[in-house]
């Protein structure tokens, strides 16, 4: 789905302001409330926007340690129900991947500290299909969940197309 500046401005908004209603978003876009309405649901429809929700940092209620687990799963189980089993047993587990290399799957896990991360990797390892994990732990975020560049590069790439 092509996106232009508008439908970049709105994702702008409704990132930095999830709680935004659309009425206020067409008053700082200066366009007609319909507009905006109408380049939402597209956005919604095509794929590009998935939700609008409030950006949830677990270090703000104790959750300040992040890791990284490498998995390798038994290969007679299945990557979904190894996913669906991690998911089940492991609720800080925030992110997870299949991946191509050494490892099949990449946790991005968090904790309050290194006797509960301890805990979350053990309870990683007992899962069904599960055969080996890796670790490490994050030192510095720099960036997570990162898009609005990327939103504001592809705009301006069609811009020029046009």
């Amino acid at each position: 789905m092509q996106i232009d500046r508008l439908d970049a401005a709105l994702i702008r908004l409704l990132t930095e302001e999830p709680q935004l209603p659309i009425l206020e978003c067409a008053r700082r876009l200066g366009i007609a409330r319909g507009t905006a309405t109408s380049r939402l649901a597209r956005l919604h429809e095509g794929g590009v926007i998935d939700a609008i929700v409030p950006r949830i940092e677990p270090g703000g209620f104790g959750y300040g340690l992040v890791a990284f687990c490498l998995v390798e799963i038994d290969q007679k189980v299945g990557h979904d129900e190894v996913a669906a089993a991690l998911a089940d047993a492991v609720p800080e587990i925030v992110d997870m991947h299949t991946v191509t290399g050494a490892s099949d799957m990449q946790l991005r896990l968090v904790a309050r500290d290194a006797v509960q991360l301890q805990d979350v990797l053990d309870r990683v390892a007992v899962v069904p299909g599960v055969a080996r994990t890796a670790s490490s732990i994050a030192m510095r975020t720099h960036l997570s969940g990162r898009v609005l560049p990327l939103v504001a590069h592809v705009a301006e790439a069609e811009a020029e197309k046009s």
